[in-house]
């Protein structure tokens, strides 16, 4: 059976254990212990409203912050391999904060690998070992992931860049990765 969408789990990172795929991500938008790199949660990223980020309180608008945080792409199919896969941004709520990925250059690893990647002390501190951060908006411009083997992950960092814009409820971003498949 080919690989199919719910083979491809974006999972939340944890700065603290031994290995990855052991600890839960209890608060992703903690800015000292969320989603910030080091090891891949057991937590599934959600969708909606402040499954990454916090929300971007007044001070953090006019200053126009740059945040970080880090989510894994998780090759769940038992036995094929994700070939070719790549990341981008599939849509974004307009006139709010302004969102790019870049890839770490870790990987792919194993989930339960004890070296996964990069990790960060604070939201608004800068990863190291990573790509160059972009905004591709169709897999034809997304960025290259490489293949991820059965059971391997790949580290994405996003980086949110706040708009000294009006207030704005629901602003967001959808990540989608494409990939082929053997089968």
């Amino acid at each position: 059976m080919p690989i199919v969408n719910t083979d491809i789990v974006y999972r939340l990172t944890v700065k603290a254990g031994a290995a990855g795929d052991t600890t839960a991500q209890a608060a992703p938008t903690n800015p000292t212990t969320g989603s910030l790199g080091g090891f891949t949660s057991t937590s599934v990223m959600g969708a909606g409203a402040n499954s990454l980020f916090d929300d971007i309180s007044g001070a953090e608008n006019t200053a126009s912050t740059v945040d970080y945080r880090a989510f894994d792409i998780l090759n769940n199919h038992a036995t094929l391999t994700a070939q070719n896969a790549v990341v981008y941004l599939s849509a974004e709520v307009g006139a709010g904060a302004s969102i790019a990925i870049a890839v770490d250059n870790t990987g792919p690893v194993a989930k339960t690998s004890a070296s996964q990647g990069a990790n960060i002390a604070t939201e608004t501190t800068a990863p190291t070992g990573v790509g160059a951060f972009s905004s591709p908006t169709t897999a034809g411009t997304g960025l290259a992931l490489g293949s991820i083997p059965p059971g391997q992950i790949r580290r994405v960092w996003v980086k949110r860049t706040a708009a000294n814009s009006a207030a704005l409820d629901s602003d967001g971003v959808t990540f989608a990765v494409a990939c082929d498949t053997a089968a």
